[in-house]
């Protein structure tokens, strides 16, 4: 974009910053392209049981409940969300048109980083993801390998970035593996697009997180949880980390297998972890899953 439009988009920003509604009214209506994709990206993400007992209010709706089913509010709070996050005055105020960006450019950016996930996932889940202490004491630089681990970085950019030696960022990246796998947390180390080691942390809450469906769990489903998590435990760490990218979160495997040639870590015995392709990745997981139900009988 030329400079003529970037600084329209800097006086469109400060004006709505302070409050002018029609210049607000303009900012939503650019902003809402980039909400509308990623409502529906995370919304589906995270949907669990909502498809089957509510009527989704998504632009691209999902799942088939009854026809007399009540509407779920999880798309339109999360937009709501999204347009409190992206568009608030604090937010505008710091957009500087540098490098002739618009303003579209400077918050596509931000909807596409790694805290903008995190944040999100904070309102969602009504909790908020810090580095656990477990992987804060393995090493003074586990926490910048783990959210490094998160942004799908190699290892090698991660030595280069950290100034440190590649062997010893792979040692923290297996122990911090590990030490998640033993705790059950291993979708921490999901793989939203970042390019940032630096973790954000906003303390802005939405007032959209009432009155929204949720899932109540029975007594019976409690025991049987409490079952599946005794035979999951039997599972060592790397069947546990393709068993819950693979299978729980459903994730591409060629992203699972990209994740664990980042971590180094190879799932057949004598083959480098660079080495190894989906076919591979495949068996391993059958191999898991059949190890999960002798755990499960």
């Amino acid at each position: 974009m030329d400079e003529v439009t970037a600084e329209t988009h800097l006086e469109l920003a400060r004006a709505a910053a302070a409050g002018d509604e029609a210049f607000r009214k303009e900012v939503n209506t650019l902003v809402h392209p980039l909400i509308d994709y990623h409502t529906s990206i995370l919304c589906k993400r995270f949907c669990g049981q909502n498809r089957y007992q509510f009527r989704c209010t998504l632009s691209q709706p999902v799942g088939s409940p009854p026809a007399d089913a009540a509407w779920c509010e999880w798309g339109n709070a999360s937009y709501g969300w999204m347009l409190d996050d992206l568009a608030s005055p604090a937010r505008l105020s710091k957009y500087q048109a540098k490098n002739g960006a618009t303003l579209f450019d400077y918050l596509y950016r931000i909807a596409n980083s790694l805290p903008f996930y995190e944040r999100w996932k904070d309102w969602r889940f009504g909790r908020r993801v810090l580095v656990p202490s477990y992987i804060q004491s393995i090493d003074p630089l586990a926490a910048k390998v783990f959210y490094a681990l998160r942004a799908g970085t190699t290892l090698e950019l991660i030595a280069q970035q950290l100034g440190t030696a590649e062997n010893q960022v792979a040692a923290i990246s297996r122990q911090i593996v590990n030490s998640l796998a033993q705790r059950h947390r291993l979708h921490l180390l999901d793989n939203p697009k970042s390019e940032s080691l630096t973790h954000y942390s906003d303390d802005d809450q939405s007032s959209h997180q009432h009155d929204v469906p949720y899932e109540d769990h029975m007594a019976e489903q409690d025991m049987e949880s409490a079952r599946v998590n005794q035979a999951w435990g039997h599972l060592d760490a790397i069947e546990q980390f393709v068993l819950e990218a693979l299978v729980i979160n459903e994730q591409d495997a060629g992203a699972v297998l990209a994740a664990l040639q980042t971590m180094d870590i190879s799932i057949k015995k004598g083959v480098d972890a660079s080495q190894t392709n989906v076919q591979q990745l495949y068996y391993f997981k059958r191999k898991a899953l059949h190890k999960l139900a002798q755990e499960l009988q």
